[in-house]
């Protein structure tokens, strides 16, 4: 089922025949020229929405809990995350490690942030890890002088 979009002004002139495509599609697409888009939703959907991550985290910790599930999630992640193949065992190790941490994050915190972070920056590990002749220059030894401690961004 596709989401409906409609205006900021057509929600601020229509409401109710919003609030009614609300109640139809459990979200609908609010774009804004001054702002961020939004989605309208209702209570029940996001409600399923929260249970759906809270499940998802669970089941993945369960997983990750004995050598099995940590196997079957090794060997599903390629599916899922076909970069995963630039990096080495270690690395695909620390991978899930620090997702399923971010997944507890998105489901017990409502933290969705620290879970694309994550996702962002493996991805982008391995995109350098794919490019021998990059790889190449970005792990070769710095110059000798040393420039002191680099400070906090």
């Amino acid at each position: 089922m596709s989401t409906p979009t409609v205006s900021f002004s057509e929600l601020s002139k229509n409401s109710k025949q919003v609030a009614a495509a609300v109640d139809r599609a459990q979200r609908v697409h609010v774009t804004r020229r001054d702002g961020e888009d939004m989605f309208l939703t209702t209570a029940r959907h996001d409600q399923q929405r929260e249970e759906t991550a809270e499940v998802t985290a669970r089941l993945f910790a369960a997983l990750i809990g004995n050598d099995e599930g940590a196997r079957a999630i090794l060997l599903a992640l390629p599916a899922v995350f076909p970069w995963t193949r630039h990096l080495s065992s270690e690395e695909v190790r620390e991978f899930v490690v620090e997702l399923v941490d971010a997944t507890h994050d998105a489901a017990e915190l409502d933290v969705h942030t620290n879970l694309h972070r994550v996702i962002t920056e493996w991805r982008a590990t391995a995109r350098v890890l794919a490019d021998p002749e990059l790889t190449a220059q970005l792990t070769r030894p710095l110059p000798g002088d040393d420039h002191g401690e680099v400070p906090a961004p």
